[in-house]
């Protein structure tokens, strides 16, 4: 969640684990160092072929950054795609978006609010959709309002054996629960959402009762991911929580979904940062790495600003199919950039 611009299990990993991801500190001096933006709530990142997109909260706008290096995204030009109406049921309030390639065309999902109203109970996931190769360039057409039952916000696209699918937030006053439903086309719904998630654990509740920035990941053996952000983004333990399922479970079932019990991303007082949440997934360049982005604070106390910055950390899958996250890297940690881009290397921290 943003409130923008006012707004806004620690996984320790043991000496093996380090040595497969491939310490990289004074080893690698061609690496970089996180945030890799100052500045950049709920971020999105997409790869097509060698280029990446980085879209995050602007607030008044949508924009869209072009690189072929990740680790440098601070130097790309930030492009304005979309600006919204001064009325309207999308005036204000332009948060959470993400940019997503569907059946060969580009679509933007984005959290917005009206001219009229600007609270959590006004809120909706609208749809802009581009049929040219480059995000940056072209039209973008306006697709409306996704039909959901509920005010919601942060929604996300995925499509599980040939069928499409949208999650998001639904926002109950100062509570939100993950919901999904099935999708006729990208921005319609063909069926009443079904909730598949409530706060219950008390990390979940840090001021506020909140699960939300639903986003998907698919395992290697088939077992759905859904991560999310929970508690209020106003706290310093905003958290990353992991929901799963079995292969072949039906995403529309609520108890085909496990809440992992613990956070599986927070803070890390150590190294400085806090508020970790709102994250993204998207793969190196030749495939070989998987990898995460999320925005953090790097110090307590900073709240749900436009100063949040946006961290990029690898991930590995367990044996046992399962993603293993790491504790977030501080800004004297060096890391190893993406596998296959300008810069890359095989290791990767």
């Amino acid at each position: 969640m943003t409130r923008y611009p006012s707004r806004p299990l620690k996984v320790l990993l043991g000496a093996a684990l380090l040595a497969l991801t491939g310490a990289v500190c004074a080893a690698n001096p061609a690496g970089f160092t996180n945030p890799v933006l100052a500045s950049g709530p709920d971020p999105w990142i997409v790869r097509q072929g060698k280029t990446y997109y980085l879209m995050v909260t602007k607030g008044d706008r949508l924009t869209i950054r072009k690189t072929t290096d990740i680790t440098r995204v601070s130097s790309a030009p930030e492009v304005t795609v979309w600006t919204p109406p001064k009325i309207g049921r999308n005036a204000r309030s332009i948060w959470a978006p993400e940019l997503h390639r569907l059946g060969g065309k580009w679509f933007i999902y984005y959290t917005a609010a009206s001219s009229i109203h600007d609270d959590n109970l006004h809120r909706g996931v609208f749809v802009l959709e581009n049929s040219g190769p480059d995000p940056t360039r072209g039209r973008w057409i306006d697709r409306g309002r996704v039909n959901t039952h509920f005010s919601a916000i942060d929604g996300t696209v995925f499509v599980y054996r040939n069928k499409g699918y949208f999650v998001y937030s639904l926002q109950l006053g100062s509570e939100s629960h993950l919901a999904i439903a099935p999708m006729s086309n990208p921005w319609t719904l063909s069926a009443r959402e079904v909730v598949i998630a409530k706060p219950t654990y008390d990390w979940e509740k840090a001021i506020y009762p909140i699960n939300e920035a639903p986003e998907f990941l698919l395992g290697p053996r088939g077992d759905l991911f859904l991560t999310y952000s929970a508690s209020a983004c106003t706290s310093d333990d905003y958290a990353i929580g992991l929901l799963s399922a079995k292969p072949g479970a039906d995403p529309l079932d609520p108890k085909a979904w496990t809440k992992a019990p613990r956070p599986v991303v927070t803070r890390a007082d150590n190294v400085s940062v806090f508020g970790t949440g709102h994250n993204g997934f998207f793969t190196s360049p030749d495939g070989r790495q998987h990898w995460m982005v999320f925005h953090a604070n790097p110090g307590p106390s900073q709240g749900c600003t436009s100063g949040r910055g946006v961290w990029i950390e690898p991930f590995r899958f367990g044996p046992d199919g399962r993603p293993r996250f790491v504790q977030p890297s501080g800004k004297n940690d060096r890391l190893a950039p993406p596998s296959g881009q300008a810069g890359g290397s095989a290791g990767a921290r």
